[in-house]
């Protein structure tokens, strides 16, 4: 590492040194290199960095000790699906890779697009032993469930997907704590006609740092389905960079955050139109108790040429659920082109007082009541989740009976 690399970080905390650390301890590499530096020149973003002042790593993240309690239980695990596990050790693959899925473990490390837009990205990028590269092939839809979870201190790990054209995937994702530290980086590049379900449950410990990042790039008529369900850490953000590269591309990015006393859950997406006449449709949905914090951030960026005849929709919606609660939400449209139909919308609130009232006249309990509706208000979210919609929905009920 060269001292110039070294020096980037401006007056560096006792974690960015321990990062440094890290890193220093891999051979001498200029594409890590590279990726390190997009890191560095941010160093842990934090309110100082436009896109990161509601989601502070920098003052959060205060050291890199490992955390005692145990990763979560894994709510996605199913008998029968092949799973590959990310461990402070390295990765772990499925007993049985499906048909259709090839893995190829790359000890180098690979070029990352737009580091410098994702710093967290990159820094798992410059973090993980190497690149886990997956290759899917057309033919009968391949189904892979996937692990990230501790102990120990840092958890870093890359996985890159190459979906062939006609290709289709459904991938779920656990992001279960464990490691004081952990940042994962998933990129998605769709080839003509592929189809990508991506199903994602996140939960962490008041005392950890969670980074997920995912990049996606779609081809002509590639289609890609997103749910999220975020319970929060410490500090977590999870952050999807997609980008329309020919023309017929579809996006569903829908998520869900429910955030306790104590723990923070940012959901932050960037859509570019970069072709005519492609279509995003999103949809958010938070729950936030006293102490909480819920974080929402959309982009939807329409160039004047490339963007023509886009059709995009953005919605966030947030409960407060007790006095406390903090919520923060930034919808932006960003639209050059003149022939296209974007909206968005934007809501925070209580419960609707009338339908407490309703509930409690024919003798529901108020904690009860309360559960119901938020469970009702959450669900719309994690409609497009497939066959992990049950899964999900349990975690989601199982919070706000805890939460009552």
């Amino acid at each position: 590492m060269s001292t110039a690399l070294k020096d980037i970080i401006r007056n560096p905390t006792v974690a960015e040194l321990e990062l440094v650390a890290r890193y220093a301890a891999f051979k001498a590499d200029p594409r890590r290199e590279r990726l390190f530096e997009a890191f560095a020149r941010t160093g842990l973003p934090g309110r100082r960095v436009e896109g990161w002042r509601w989601t502070d790593f920098k003052t959060a993240v205060t050291s890199l000790e490992a955390p005692q309690a145990a990763p979560a239980r894994d709510p996605l695990a199913r008998e029968g699906t092949a799973t590959l596990r990310f461990t402070p050790a390295g990765y772990v693959p499925p007993a049985n890779v499906p048909d259709g899925l090839r893995l190829v473990a790359r000890d180098d490390v690979q070029a990352m697009s737009g580091a410098e837009a994702a710093p967290l990205g990159a820094l798992a990028a410059a973090l993980s032993p190497g690149t886990l590269l997956a290759d899917v092939s057309a033919g009968a839809p391949v189904r892979l469930h996937m692990v990230f979870a501790g102990p120990g201190a840092i958890n870093a790990a890359r996985i890159v997907f190459l979906l062939r054209p006609g290709a289709e995937l459904h991938v779920s994702e656990s992001h279960l704590g464990g490691a004081a530290f952990s940042a994962a980086l998933i990129e998605f590049t769709l080839n003509k006609g592929a189809r990508l379900h991506r199903s994602v449950y996140q939960t962490g410990g008041a005392v950890e740092a969670q980074a997920i990042t995912a990049l996606i790039e779609q081809d002509a008529g590639a289609e890609s389905v997103q749910t999220v369900l975020a319970l929060g850490a410490k500090i977590a953000r999870l952050e999807t960079h997609l980008v329309h590269r020919e023309t017929g591309s579809k996006a569903t990015l829908n998520a869900a955050y429910l955030a306790g006393a104590g723990l923070a859950a940012d959901i932050t997406t960037h859509v570019r139109h970069g072709a005519p006449a492609c279509i995003t449709r999103q949809l958010t949905k938070g729950a936030v108790l006293d102490g909480g914090r819920g974080v929402f951030q959309g982009k939807f960026l329409v160039p004047r040429t490339s963007g023509q005849q886009t059709d995009a929709t953005m919605r966030h919606n947030a409960l407060l659920l007790e006095e406390g609660a903090e919520v923060f939400a930034k919808p932006e449209l960003e639209i050059l082109a003149d022939d296209v139909q974007c909206a968005h919308g934007n809501t925070s609130g209580a419960l609707d007082a009338a339908q407490l009232f309703y509930l409690r006249q024919r003798g529901i309990p108020l904690p009860q009541a309360r559960a119901m509706l938020t469970e009702a208000f959450i669900a719309e979210a994690l409609e497009e989740a497939g066959d992990h919609q049950d899964a999900l929905r349990a975690e989601a009920q199982a919070w706000l009976s805890n939460a009552s």
